[in-house]
């Protein structure tokens, strides 16, 4: 089974609009709410394409039990880890008549240091049976930068993938720890290493220790810059859609590919490109649009 690891949910909520006018009043229809969070999003699509996951998340107050609630409605295996501060909520905004999807983020709240022990604790006991780690999304306030190098550690330590999908320090430690495979969006990518050039910011990335990154490009596709190539793969002409999980659907194709021992940077960034664009026409987050396996053969390749 592939492990997914969410140190940060988030209970989303959707709202949809004809049309967003900021500074105006809209009067619309309840939200869609779900448990959300990156890495919450890959176990969902790993579920849906087939495969085995397992979510190994925090949950903290009225949020944390709502979360809890939802997961098991919902079917997903998972984890939570018990914590003092209450889970964030995440919006969504989609503006039906351009297509373009606003997101306001809440940070979340801190974990103690008993709160992180069980967390890594959780992590190397779940890692035992399982076939990939993924980490994903942002880190509460005041975590330890390496947490995802961590979790390429105990990967490594158990011979299996690594996946993370993260900015920042907790990105660039977790090169140098080593991951099998990183999934920055060039703004990211771009905050992360100081060079706007998403292929060179990549390089710089391997350079570290990353075995292959994956940086997606929105409409322009996605790239895989490896220590000795570079593929990329996009649709013919961009999707109109709710792109707040496309980034989740790739890393959930990678690791899913990862998992069943497919490791070419070709195919992989292809699944991903095509998973990614499959997620953009699903209605929420963590969903496949149900004709994602047609997407592949759509791909302009380079």
């Amino acid at each position: 089974m592939i492990l997914t690891v969410t140190p940060n949910p988030a209970i989303d909520l959707t709202y949809r609009v004809a049309a967003l006018e900021p500074g105006e009043t809209h009067r619309i229809a309840a939200p869609a709410a779900r448990a959300g969070g990156k890495g919450l999003n890959v176990a969902r699509v790993v579920a849906q394409t087939g495969g085995a996951a397992f979510a190994l998340t925090t949950a903290g107050g009225a949020p944390g039990l709502r979360l809890a609630d939802d997961l098991e409605a919902a079917g997903l295996p998972s984890e939570l880890v018990p914590v003092s501060s209450p889970t964030r909520s995440s919006v969504a905004i989609v503006d039906e008549g351009s297509g373009v999807t606003t997101i306001f983020n809440e940070e979340g709240g801190p974990l103690s240091p008993g709160e992180w022990t069980a967390l890594r604790e959780a992590v190397q006991r779940l890692a035992v049976p399982a076939t990939a780690i993924v980490g994903s999304g942002s880190l509460p306030p005041g975590a330890p930068d390496a947490f995802y190098a961590e979790l390429v550690e105990a990967a490594r330590r158990r011979g299996i993938p690594s996946v993370i999908d993260a900015t920042g320090l907790p990105l660039l430690t977790a090169a140098e720890a080593g991951a099998d495979v990183l999934k920055p969006n060039r703004r990211e990518l771009a905050d992360t290493i100081g060079i706007d050039d998403p292929v060179e910011g990549a390089r710089a990335l391997i350079a570290a220790g990353a075995r292959l990154v994956l940086v997606s490009l929105g409409a322009d596709g996605m790239l895989a810059v490896s220590a000795t190539d570079v593929s990329s793969a996009r649709l013919p002409q961009p999707l109109s859609g709710n792109a707040t999980g496309a980034g989740d659907a790739a890393v959930a194709a990678v690791a899913s590919a990862l998992a069943s021992g497919i490791a070419d940077p070709a195919t992989l960034v292809r699944r991903a490109t095509a998973w990614s664009a499959a997620a953009v026409l699903a209605p929420l987050a963590g969903e496949l649009d149900p004709a994602y396996p047609e997407y592949e053969a759509r791909l302009v390749l380079s």
